[in-house]
């Protein structure tokens, strides 16, 4: 069930495109659509967990600090260095193939942290994901180019990503997942508005259509599939759970043919098919 949870998050987030193109074609920048995530997604778990169970807001001063690993650390770092990398770069396929550099990141902190075995299944699951990603965001055409700034960037947004997963494993030791998905995303809000610049294009948030589109973007796209991911957490390995939610470009892949009429090639059939066979190879279990 565990699995199951963390791959329907991803296919949640594999869908966030539809939500952020939209909002973008309304006339938001990269990084407000970010500060509308985070906003949005803390006032409506702030209002929640308000009716219906106020305990699940109460949290140790000491325990402060790892929520803003997940907040600011973790989702605004994350964010940041992903849209970087884009801008610099020049293209989106080389900044997500760098992005899900997260589960070597988290196999190797867990290794240290949390005595994970690197098991020969994991390593040949993350290994056959990469080159799925290879294929799928179309590095083998080698029509982009990389800079060193841009590649750091990238890597820095896959050790942002990789961060939720580990930080997300301590608190759940103390913590409801409603508990740390809502503070996880209140102090991100706090840390993002300065520099956002959604201050400035507050009475474009206010129009009826942002506000929709906002909502669902809330909802849909994070604040349901943070959860099922954090629970998810509870019962399986953070290493084994960054490889398993690799299925959102997946479901990504598929909505841009779908949706935004992009065209499929056969590298992009190839790469659906290695990170499906990926995620189905971590989650065969030996027999007794």
């Amino acid at each position: 069930m565990s699995s199951i949870f963390i791959i329907i998050a991803g296919i949640l987030w594999g869908i966030i495109s539809v939500f952020v193109t939209t909002l973008k074609s309304i006339g938001f920048s990269s990084m407000e659509v970010v500060a509308l995530r985070v906003i949005f997604s803390a006032i409506i778990l702030l209002i929640y967990l308000l009716v219906t169970d106020r305990n699940k807001l109460k949290i140790k001063l000491k325990d402060i600090p790892l929520f803003c690993g997940t907040g600011i650390c973790s989702i605004v770092f994350f964010n940041f260095c992903y849209f970087q990398s884009i801008e610099i770069i020049g293209g989106a396929a080389i900044p997500a193939l760098l992005l899900y550099t997260a589960p070597i990141f988290v196999m190797f902190m867990s290794l240290f942290l949390f005595k994970e075995n690197i098991t020969v299944k994991k390593v040949i699951s993350l290994l056959v994901t990469i080159l799925g990603m290879c294929f799928l965001t179309g590095v083998f055409s080698g029509k982009e180019t990389i800079t060193l700034e841009g590649f750091l960037y990238g890597l820095g947004a896959g050790f942002g990503y990789a961060l939720y997963s580990i930080l997300g494993k301590f608190l759940l030791k103390k913590y409801d997942s409603m508990t740390i998905t809502t503070y996880t995303f209140v102090v991100a809000s706090v840390a993002v508005i300065p520099f956002s610049g959604i201050i400035k294009d507050y009475n474009l948030m206010l129009n009826t259509e942002s506000l929709l589109w906002s909502l669902g973007l809330a909802l849909v796209c994070t604040i349901l599939p943070f959860i099922l991911y954090t629970k998810g957490l509870l019962k399986i390995e953070a290493g084994k759970a960054s490889i398993v939610a690799t299925v959102e470009p997946f479901v990504a892949a598929i909505i841009g043919v779908t949706v935004f009429s992009e065209s499929i090639t056969v590298e992009k059939i190839i790469g659906m098919v290695l990170i499906l066979f990926a995620i189905i190879l971590l989650n065969i279990r030996k027999a007794k």
